[in-house]
């Protein structure tokens, strides 16, 4: 992540301040802001930053799984609606204090890792973002465990412990 600039704090769009907003359930936020502002107010950031954080594995599956749940479902059918889409991410957050958010990016494309490819080899029906966000949100110890679950011999997750 880039330096903090005095313009960050002091800019409600800063991604810093918005992410903030989210954290607390600011509600208010977005009509708090300046017409110019709401134009260009971004949710698909919010969407982006809003679903990973760093630190607590639980804290940090909740705002996957919440993400999923209360602001993917039909994202884009609501384009024209931002203060909708805001009042979405908001209820993304635990209400358990300020978190570090960070940008998930977009999937590179299939096989970019082994592990990645054995569980697009479980789940075939899911889609690839959801695969990268769950590779983001458990550690590897955990999915190889979960392949093991599943009935993964051993010998091909023998090589990924490493």
């Amino acid at each position: 992540m880039g330096l903090k600039t005095k313009k960050d704090y002091n800019d409600p769009l800063s991604i810093w301040n918005e992410m903030i907003a989210v954290d607390k359930k600011d509600y208010d936020f977005y009509d708090r802001l300046n017409d110019d502002q709401k134009k260009q107010f971004s949710p698909y950031l919010m969407l982006r930053w809003g679903s990973t954080v760093e630190g607590n594995s639980d804290i940090s599956k909740y705002y996957a799984v919440a993400t999923n749940e209360f602001v993917n479902i039909n994202f884009f059918d609501l384009s024209k609606h931002k203060k909708l889409q805001w009042l979405l991410c908001c209820c993304i957050s635990p209400n358990a204090g300020k978190q570090k958010h960070y940008w998930l990016g977009a999937a590179k494309g299939k096989g970019s890792s082994a592990l990645k490819n054995l569980v697009m080899e479980q789940l075939p029906t899911t889609k690839e973002s959801d695969i990268d966000l769950m590779l983001v949100t458990q550690t590897k110890e955990e999915i190889i465990e979960w392949l093991r679950q599943c009935g993964m011999e051993e010998k091909i997750l023998k090589p990924l412990a490493k």
